[in-house]
């Protein structure tokens, strides 16, 4: 592809007066993954409108700075653990937990069980707000902490909202880490699962994370936040029978189309 020539092009006032080629190009990357999951070298190439050696440089900077990450497997450039930290360190800073609190706190008060925030960061879920059951007997806060998004019914709300292709390439072998006995142990399980979900509109974790405590959880519709965002209500494995699932699903569903509000305003 020609490049065009500057008399050709308008001129841009906002563009700096002395531009640094490569930084560009590098930023122009990160845009770009912005809107796709992966990237192939030939894109980015194509993209630049610069050779593929040129372009390889760019992607082994970022690369190196955690920017990106390639797959070993496929040789696709995906998001890297700098890019999902500075993304999550943003997360904060929209508060996100302060806009959604009210709706934790309606959620604590009619089901008296615990609550949790969580974001999805790469192949695991963090919590990132908590209100803990008034019951004696209750799940602990899990404020803070991260764990396989596979493994929490947080998780799999969120993994519920990806294509095939997405969630594959953010867990690339078929093999899966697992908390306990009940964990989900293959990617194609796995799948199975999200497919019900999909359909049902809620994810369920039972003693999948922890022996003896059960969860329900719903994601929020992922075009109205900065990340990835899912509530879930835990409760111990006794007061959380399947018919119990089923009736705070459907409250919680209700709840959630609320939260998107809050964060559209």
């Amino acid at each position: 592809m020609p490049k065009s020539s500057a008399a050709s092009r308008p001129a841009d006032p906002s563009r700096p007066q002395y531009p640094i080629e490569s930084v560009d190009n590098a930023l122009k990357v990160l845009l770009l993954l912005g809107g796709r999951n992966e990237l192939r070298l030939t894109e980015v190439s194509e993209y630049l409108d610069v050779a593929s050696s040129t372009a390889h440089r760019v992607l082994a900077m970022l690369q190196y700075r955690g920017f990106v990450r390639q797959n070993p497997r496929t040789k696709l450039y995906g998001p890297g653990a700098a890019l999902t930290g500075v993304a999550f360190s943003i997360l904060q800073r929209f508060d996100a937990r302060g806009a959604l609190r009210p709706v934790l706190e309606r959620l604590n008060a009619e089901l008296r069980e615990t609550v949790h925030l969580g974001v999805l960061d790469g192949s695991t879920v963090r919590f990132i707000d908590s209100i803990e059951s008034p019951h004696a007997v209750r799940v602990a806060s899990r404020l803070g902490r991260s764990m396989p998004a596979s493994c929490t019914s947080m998780g799999k709300a969120i993994l519920a909202q990806l294509t095939t292709d997405e969630l594959r390439s953010l867990l690339p072998d078929e093999e899966l880490e697992g908390l306990t006995p009940h964990s989900i142990g293959t990617r194609t399980e796995l799948e199975a699962e999200l497919g019900t979900i999909r359909k049902r509109s809620y994810a369920v974790s039972v003693e999948e994370s922890e022996d003896g405590v059960c969860s329900v959880a719903v994601a929020l519709a992922s075009i109205n936040t900065p990340a990835r965002l899912a509530i879930t209500v835990a409760a111990p494995s006794s007061r959380m029978r399947a018919t119990d699932q089923r009736k705070i699903g459907a409250v919680m569903r209700h709840c959630v189309e609320e939260a998107s509000g809050l964060l559209l305003g």
